[in-house]
């Protein structure tokens, strides 16, 4: 029996891996449509339904879209005009939590030093250190070649791993925006905090990973410019207008991102100083602002129903305000309270220029970090707060406490227990997204008007399917609001991205809201296509040079087996001719036969 040739054996391989290598690349690079991604869809009107779309047919909208870019690049006739079968949402959301860039801080050699005792070791030897006695130098001298193989080798070794793990992290997270961003078609784009991996960077390492941010991960976008960052006022001028075209894309605010600041940025009350704030707000933009986008009404009957063109209508026009908020210093004790008076200021501000809450049409999407007070139990991460022990300042929070949590809902959305307050207390309509839990969390806060004495109407919280399921959400006596906490886009948390969809309903002159993910899964798996892409690149290689040598003559499986031959058979010495060996002893042969 003929045994294969190696060439044979790297044929039968790679007709394996090449299939194999395929499908998998197909899957990594088209997951959003494998996974069925979609920003949620409106309900449709012509239906009962009343319930947005986060499925199937949220998915063949999408799928519509790509059909009709490429229909349009084919130059198949008819492709000009793209006309939705659903309304789409004219605000979609790309929510993004906690991407953590790493850096030098988590490379043994950048903070140890390249085999530092290797160095000690050759101060010691060469009587460059001091010591009390030659019997302390030898000692000290074995301890440090000791340590050479012990730690520094494997130092060495774990800070090589982790500068390729470093460097495809950052791919593996831009991939998740490139392929996320490509494929849903969002119209804003958000990251939720923690952008980089510590508030502890000195100012160079800060802006080294500030540039991979921008020009690896998010490559080919800016932050949000500071004219457009605006300041709560009375008179404001819009960031943009919502709507306009098949897919209600702008193609600026597209390739923007609007970045909330995390512990890991700024650090917490007890950390947070005007250094870290500056060189923030210098890399990816301010701590606290508000944008404006308005939804043009093009029905002229509609117009003239709003206050604008009727006093005595409580319908105004519909408008949508984005509030990126700064909430680590909400809670005290702070290191800097002029900074946490610059935050309450903002938020009294954003109170103080809302729309009444008797009148509809606006909508509040509030983007902070930490997420609100939950108690224990309904959240993987529950209530936790520590404090530094040389000032009593705040160390680290998991939530907001309950106090912060309470104003928060009270003041910026303007809700009450209280019946008989300013539009019934049922406060204006909004929804939080925040990072910072990265298992992630989906929740609805309210308070119940129903129970007869006051001081017994607290916040209460529940998860949102349950709340969803049990009819607390939309109850008039049940005033609340949705707080969505993104899961981590991080490797270790299955790389999620949050999908917001926002839209407006004339029937009811109100913004309703609907969120759904889009995970691509663990790091491991785009790491496991890109070696076994680059495995099946060389094999195809190695193949196409053995075919082309072969071609000119050279016999390649001979010329291999032969070397592989001489690498794996024992080398056993030919004893000379003319020697002979008798009795155990080696002799000269006389050469007569």
């Amino acid at each position: 029996m003929t045994r294969p040739s190696p060439t044979a054996h790297l044929r039968r391989i790679l007709q394996v891996l090449i299939p194999l290598s395929i499908l998998s690349t197909l899957y990594l690079y088209l997951y959003p449509v494998f996974s069925i991604c979609a920003f949620p869809l409106p309900p449709d009107q012509k239906s009962a339904g009343t319930s947005a779309d986060a499925g199937r047919a949220a998915f063949v909208e999408t799928a519509k879209v790509h059909w009709h870019s490429l229909a349009g690049t084919a130059g198949i006739p008819n492709s000009t005009v793209f006309v939705p079968s659903r309304p789409i949402a004219p605000f979609r959301l790309l929510a993004l939590g906690d991407p953590q860039l790493e850096g030098d801080t988590s490379i043994p050699t950048d903070y140890l030093g390249v085999f530092p005792h290797l160095k000690s070791l050759a101060s010691h030897v060469t009587f460059q250190s001091s010591h009390s006695s030659l019997r302390q130098r030898v000692r000290q001298s074995i301890h440090d070649l000791v340590d050479i193989f012990v730690e520094d080798t494997f130092d060495a070794l774990e800070s090589l791993r982790k500068r390729i793990d470093l460097f495809g992290n950052d791919f593996y997270l831009a991939h998740i925006y490139r392929t996320v961003h490509w494929w849903t078609r969002p119209t804003h784009v958000t990251v939720l905090g923690d952008l980089v991996g510590s508030q502890w960077l000195d100012d160079n390492e800060f802006y080294r990973r500030a540039d991979r941010y921008w020009n690896r991960v998010f490559r080919g976008t800016e932050r949000v410019p500071d004219n457009l960052a605006a300041y709560p006022a009375e008179e404001y001028d819009l960031a943009g207008h919502l709507g306009g075209g098949p897919f209600n894309e702008s193609t600026a605010w597209t390739r923007r991102i609007i970045n909330v600041a995390g512990n890991h940025d700024i650090g917490y009350a007890g950390d947070i100083n005007e250094e870290r704030a500056e060189r923030f707000e210098r890399a990816f933009g301010k701590l606290n602002y508000e944008l404006r986008f308005e939804l043009p009404l093009t029905d002229a009957s509609l117009a003239e129903t709003v206050f604008d063109a009727d006093p005595k209508s409580n319908r105004l026009v519909p408008e949508l305000r984005v509030v990126v908020l700064n909430d680590m210093n909400l809670d005290t004790p702070a290191l800097s309270t002029k900074l946490q008076d610059d935050t309450y200021s903002f938020i009294n501000n954003v109170i103080n220029t809302a729309a009444a809450v008797e009148f509809q049409g606006h909508f509040t999407v509030i983007l902070t970090h930490v997420p609100l007070y939950k108690p224990e139990g309904v959240c993987v991460d529950d209530p936790f707060f520590s404090f530094h022990e040389h000032d009593g300042s705040l160390r680290e929070q998991n939530q907001l406490s309950a106090a912060a949590s309470k104003g928060f809902l009270e003041g910026i959305l303007g809700m009450s227990g209280n019946v008989h307050a300013a539009g019934r207390g049922r406060g204006r309509r909004g929804i939080i997204l925040n990072g910072h839990d990265h298992e992630g969390c989906d929740t609805w806060h309210y308070v119940n008007q129903s129970i007869t004495e006051p001081e017994d109407r607290q916040w209460e919280v529940k998860r949102w399917r349950q709340a969803a399921s049990s009819g607390i959400v939309g109850r008039d006596e049940l005033p609340g609001v949705r707080e969505v906490t993104v899961r981590s886009m991080m490797g270790d948390f299955g790389g999620n991205a949050g999908l917001l969809s926002v839209w407006f309903d004339e029937a009811s002159w109100e913004w309703k809201a609907e969120y759904a993910t889009c995970p691509l899964g663990r790091q491991h798996f785009w790491w496991l296509v890109h070696i076994l892409d680059l495995a099946v690149v060389v094999g195809v290689l190695l193949l196409a040079v053995s075919t082309l040598l072969s071609a000119f003559g050279l016999d390649v499986d001979g010329t291999l087996e032969k070397c592989v031959a001489r690498l794996c058979t024992p080398q056993r010495k030919i004893p000379d001719p003319d020697t002979l060996v008798k009795g155990g002893e080696v002799v000269k042969s006389d050469g007569l036969g």
